[in-house]
């Protein structure tokens, strides 16, 4: 176990190597200017331009300024924003709990819904259980979720009037405004995600129910819910893992748009306005922290395999 964590770990090295560099061409030779950006219109003539990229050090080239850029990730330096001049890691610290909070309440969510929903589904195939399920789960995965979040806020937030459309709750100001500023993003975060799951699992179970030990279960009079819930749901839970763990990795990175929509302060909007902004260092900073953040998931997701599973090891 400890030789596949650290094999799996020294892996992901040259990967990280390789999205911050690419990350950084591109935005280094993508068209428009940090610096006039920050200095505006009116203050923003050749002297003073020069002036602060040569004080930033952005009048060297872009392999170098990644080569300085590098020097100082490896001492545990993201570097200091451009336009807030503030340290990257800060700013990262302070909205990163916040997408991890969405993430995981989408999530619980998801799964909260979604696996009851496919093992009912399962279990009464060809009813119309089964085919309410299955067609809510298409549709589920048929709705953009910059359109849904765009209902839930029209519906619930601006004609009924029940719950809030901005922001991120207080939790000293009681429970419930902590929680109600929650609902709207995650169930827009969460919504595709279950019916994924729906569908997933219903598959996954009815594979399950044809195998020869359900029916010797069966044969021994266990009660149907037995060999529902413990013997089959635990044998179909490596592939709705898989895609759970896939999934939460891709919530972090893709909540942009949701954070957008009910202007949570998390990682998505951050970046955002970094790349409105050109500032290279939140961008380097924020792109670097996904793709880390993913790849414990997905480490995470396959060390949890043998926990479901005691038939895998990982020597």
């Amino acid at each position: 176990m400890v030789q596949y964590i650290s094999r799996r770990l020294l892996l992901a090295v040259p990967v990280l190597f390789g999205i911050t560099f690419i990350v950084f061409a591109l935005v280094s030779l993508a068209p428009g200017d940090a610096i006039s950006l920050m200095l505006g219109s009116e203050s923003a003539n050749p002297a003073n331009v020069e002036r602060l990229r040569q004080e930033l050090g952005l009048d060297q080239p872009w392999y170098v300024q990644y080569v300085d850029y590098m020097g100082r990730l490896l001492r545990g330096d993201l570097g200091r924003s451009i336009t807030y001049g503030r340290p990257v890691a800060d700013q990262i610290a302070q909205r990163f709990p916040n997408t991890l909070l969405l993430a995981c309440s989408a999530s619980l969510l998801a799964v909260g819904i979604g696996l009851p929903l496919g093992v009912l589904a399962a279990a009464r195939r060809n009813t119309p259980v089964d085919h309410a399920a299955t067609t809510g789960a298409i549709l589920g995965v048929s709705l953009p979720n910059f359109w849904l979040g765009l209902v839930l806020l029209l519906a619930f937030g601006m004609r009924l009037r029940w719950l809030p459309i901005r922001g991120m709750g207080d939790l000293d100001r009681g429970l419930w405004h902590f929680v109600s500023h929650l609902i709207l993003p995650s169930v827009t975060l969460g919504v595709a995600l279950a019916a994924l799951l729906t569908r997933l699992t219903r598959s996954s179970v009815l594979d399950v129910l044809g195998e020869d030990f359900i029916r010797t279960c069966r044969a021994k009079g266990l009660p149907g819910w037995v060999v529902l819930f413990k013997h089959a749901l635990r044998n179909a839970l490596l592939p709705v893992l898989t895609a759970l763990g896939m999934q939460f990795g891709t919530l972090l990175g893709g909540a942009v748009i949701v954070e957008t929509i009910f202007s949570w302060p998390g990682m998505g909007s951050l970046a955002v306005t970094a790349i409105r902004q050109r500032d290279l260092p939140v961008i380097q900073g924020t792109v670097l922290v996904f793709a880390l953040s993913f790849m414990v998931v997905t480490l995470v997701t396959d060390l949890l395999y043998a926990l479901v599973d005691p038939r895998i090891r990982y020597e």
